[in-house]
């Protein structure tokens, strides 16, 4: 635990020191560039804001391209900046296109910001359902019962012939499975019709 914590305080300092390094690079270099003031303060705090914005949209994991694109330009502004004060810069003559690039920087660091913090997700299509095993047909309805309103005078043409089949099976398996023909109520509870309707069907089933 110790030893963890040793190493979380050593990364803790360099961080803390490179970005104390890059922030007075960055100011020292926007106060030669003619960013006087506050003005001067606010460059590495642009940088700096960039940057993290860039990292949020990279762990994000939606649209990398445009966080690895403003977090490479806003890493190339800290380091030109740092590079730019160590000498190999006359911070008493600024040349004119360093200038330009430092006074054009708060217009780009505001597109890239506002670009990372307020693009939004196209959300993802459903993902079509994938079967799972072998389709298993349904087994097909019973024919339909008309209502004993429906029913015209008791007699044995009024019934439907689909009717008879799907009873005359019924009373198959019956006598099979008992070894008696089966009875006009059983035949009507199986059916689930009236009993003048189920007398006719047992009636035609004789």
């Amino acid at each position: 635990m110790r030893a963890h914590l040793a190493r979380v305080d050593a990364v803790l300092v360099q961080a803390v020191i490179a970005a104390a390094l890059s922030f007075a690079h960055l100011h020292d270099l926007a106060s030669a560039a003619g960013q006087d003031g506050w003005k001067a303060w606010a460059y590495p705090v642009s940088v700096d804001l960039l940057l993290v914005a860039a990292w949020r949209r990279l762990r994000s994991g939606r649209d990398r391209a445009a966080g690895w694109c403003w977090f490479l330009v806003a890493l190339t502004a800290s380091l030109g900046a740092n590079i730019a004060t160590a000498g190999l810069l006359d911070l008493d003559d600024v040349p004119d296109w360093l200038r330009i690039l430092v006074a054009g920087w708060p217009a780009l660091a505001f597109l890239g910001g506002t670009l990372l913090a307020h693009t939004t997700e196209t959300p993802a299509e459903p993902a079509a359902e994938q079967s799972t095993g072998p389709e298993i047909a349904e087994p097909a309805p019973a024919p339909s019962v008309p209502a004993a309103s429906e029913l015209p005078a008791s007699s044995t043409a009024a019934v439907p012939a689909a009717l008879v089949e799907h009873a005359r099976k019924i009373a198959t398996a019956h006598q099979e499975r008992t070894g008696t023909p089966i009875d006009t109520p059983t035949l009507r509870a199986r059916l689930g019709v009236p009993a003048p309707l189920a007398e006719q069907i047992a009636a035609q089933l004789t």
